[in-house]
């Protein structure tokens, strides 16, 4: 939907028209020394101050630092913003910036006939053309008439902006990330005062450095106004939103602040035990920033001393954290047992990326949830929680730390590096609405007899009791080996061992009665086919079943942020329906478990590419499975009732 306002006049007497859009997607791709990750934040910054709702993603190259100007090293960004609620980043961009010919290449397939594209024609040399395969220059040999296409000397008007600077040419050409920055900000009349303090801030040890990046800013935006390149720049007015203070967030700090919030409603200091992994390292760098607030973060020398450390911080009496991704885990997992054998709260953060082994360190998946739910030594249940969205990180991080410290057992919170990377809105909440999360920790003797009784359990939650070393009268042991009930001294005993085993089950599977209810999200009420999901798959999903319902047919969205536990009305829900499908960044592991539990046909739709789904191929996946339900249960091959 579009609408034009009246043309204005700019500088020279040039006319230009203002277009109105309700959404755009746009997408920065570049070389991974481009500054595309810092240009597409930037952007995203100052569209959440403008109070458009947005989504984003961001897409990092798995080199360290590929070759210049070659495929593996491209960087992009891809920025969905709108006057109205949106749920994903896009399916596809509508305008598609490269600056150079491997950007160009690794991303033109996305941008659908008669998109907008810019390019740095300075950057299309015989050399980088010949790097990816080129035999003549696409911005010339008339093979992009498709696209609306508009060449931009970006690097040459860098530099001339930049003549007095008194930088290198190196260091000049550095800058044209911000001449697009001011570029697109003219184009798309976002707000210029924040990026400039943000890069006063940013270089303020470096004054000339600063001075450049803000001169390149101002006169990629003075470019746009003036150029007969660009006769329309586009408007897009913010979208309804309920009051409140919001903020631009990705998931990995959405993630942190739900865990330092956690830490003041429990009253326990924060200790981080962590190796860095992408895409999970921001975790640690952002817990490194809240001392102030009782946080503590140890770089360790490997997995498993990350996640031993946080151990021995919950023995301690902190709120013992550790974070990693999917080949972490798998070095956690004896350690992980031994907090489900002395039972203790321990939140373990994975941030899902594509695997086996090491796998794909910067792209997305959903494969470790089996290994979640089931990759230790013995009898191990763990609660599994999932966030949905970037700004529900902080919701998850709360709530796994509740059931942590409620039920003293160790919790995994399964993000993915969708929701670590990308951003959107998201309302500050006000402290007193979060949930009181104080502990009570053993202070006396708990035992007939005067003795301190550390497996001795609460009657509701199961959990046993939490005492600090050091208190008078309750000395106890923790190890790897069978407890004793009651007591927790080492037992052999075959009756003892299937009792403890049984206990800890028994504990985790009552974590379901504290559950709400299952939101099931069916406006009409009639839909016979219901779509689950869980974690990042939200969006996606949810944008979907909206172009489903928008074409007049109902379909229900069930997405579960408990998996471990499930809910105890989930079975009954969704044997509700004539048909379930469930799409997941992995080959079918939710269905799996759904199956085995429920008994119900889960129709299961998988991908396993290191990107989100496409609401419009999920779409499709829907509506095939709406209209094969909506045929006559009789009929026959030709349609004729048999």
């Amino acid at each position: 939907m579009s609408g034009t306002n009246p043309p204005s006049s700019a500088p020279g007497g040039l006319v230009k028209s203002v277009v109105e859009l309700d959404r755009v997607v746009i997408r920065l791709a570049g070389d991974s020394g481009d500054g595309m990750q810092l240009t597409g934040n930037r952007f995203t910054s100052e569209t959440a101050s403008f109070g458009n709702d947005l989504s984003t993603l961001p897409n990092f190259p798995a080199e360290i630092r590929a070759p210049t100007g070659t495929l593996p090293g491209v960087s992009s960004f891809q920025l969905h913003f709108a006057d109205h609620d949106i749920m994903t980043p896009g399916d596809a961009p509508d305008v598609l910036v490269v600056m150079n010919p491997a950007a160009l290449k690794a991303n033109l397939a996305d941008l659908p006939g008669g998109g907008l594209l810019i390019a740095d024609s300075d950057e299309f040399t015989p050399r980088n053309l010949a790097k990816v395969g080129y035999a003549s220059n696409p911005l010339e040999d008339g093979s992009l008439e498709q696209w609306q296409l508009v060449s931009v000397p970006l690097t040459s008007m860098t530099l001339e902006a930049l003549a007095g600077s008194g930088l290198g040419k190196k260091e000049a050409e550095r800058s044209k990330n911000m001449f697009t920055l001011g570029l697109l900000s003219w184009m798309y009349h976002r707000p210029t005062e924040g990026t400039i303090r943000f890069l006063e801030r940013q270089f303020r040890r470096k004054p000339e450095i600063a001075a450049a990046n803000i001169a390149a800013f101002r006169a990629g935006f003075n470019y746009g106004d003036t150029t007969e390149a660009f006769a329309v720049s586009y408007e897009i007015k913010p979208a309804p939103m309920a009051p409140g203070v919001y903020r631009n967030i990705s998931g990995n700090q959405a993630l942190s602040l739900g865990l330092v919030a956690a830490g003041q409603r429990s009253g326990l200091p924060v200790f981080l035990g962590a190796y860095p992994i992408t895409p999970a390292s921001d975790i640690l760098h952002e817990l490194s920033k809240h001392k102030a607030f009782g946080v503590r973060t140890f770089q360790a020398e490997d997995e498993i001393a990350g996640i031993g450390a946080a151990l021995g911080a919950s023995f301690g009496g902190a709120l013992g954290v550790t974070t990693t991704s999917g080949p972490g885990i798998s070095l956690k997992s004896e350690a992980i047992g031994l907090a489900v054998m002395i039972e203790l709260p321990l939140v373990i953060v994975d941030v899902q990326r594509g695997g086996p082994s090491t796998g794909l360190p910067t792209k997305t998946e959903q494969s470790d949830l089996l290994q979640a739910m089931f990759g230790r030594n013995g009898e191990a249940p763990v609660p599994v929680i999932a966030p949905r969205s970037p700004g529900d990180c902080f919701d998850a991080a709360i709530e796994a730390t509740r059931i942590a410290l409620t039920y003293r057992t160790p919790v995994i919170l399964l993000s993915d590096g969708y929701l670590a990377n990308g951003a959107e809105p998201w309302a500050v909440p006000s402290s007193e609405d979060l949930p009181d999360l104080t502990v009570q920790f053993a202070t006396e003797p708990n035992g007939p007899d005067g003795e301190f009784l550390p497996y001795r359990r609460d009657p509701e939650t199961l959990a046993r009791a939490w005492a600090v070393p050091g208190t008078a009268g309750l000395q106890h042991r923790v190890g790897g080996l069978e407890k004793a009930d009651l007591t927790g001294n080492i037992s052999y005993d075959p009756a003892n061992h299937d009792l403890m085993v049984r206990t800890r089950q028994a504990k985790i599977d009552g974590i379901a009665a504290s559950l709400p209810p299952t939101e099931v999200d069916d406006p009409d009420g009639d839909a016979r086919v219901a779509v689950i999901g869980w974690g990042s798959t939200y969006g996606p999903i949810g944008a979907a079943c909206r172009r489903i319902r928008s074409s007049g047919r109902s379909v229900a969205q069930i997405h579960l942020r408990h998996i471990n536990p499930m809910p105890t009305d989930l079975g009954e829900i969704l044997h509700r329906y004539d048909r379930v499908v469930c799409p997941e960044m992995n080959l079918g592991q939710l269905a799996l478990l759904l199956r085995a539990k429920y008994l119900i046909d889960v129709e299961s739709h998988t991908q396993v590419r290191g990107l989100p789904f496409r609401a419009a191929e999920l779409a499709a996946v829907i509506q095939e499975v709406i209209d094969r339900t909506d045929l006559p249960a009789a009929a026959g091959v030709n349609g004729e009732t048999l």
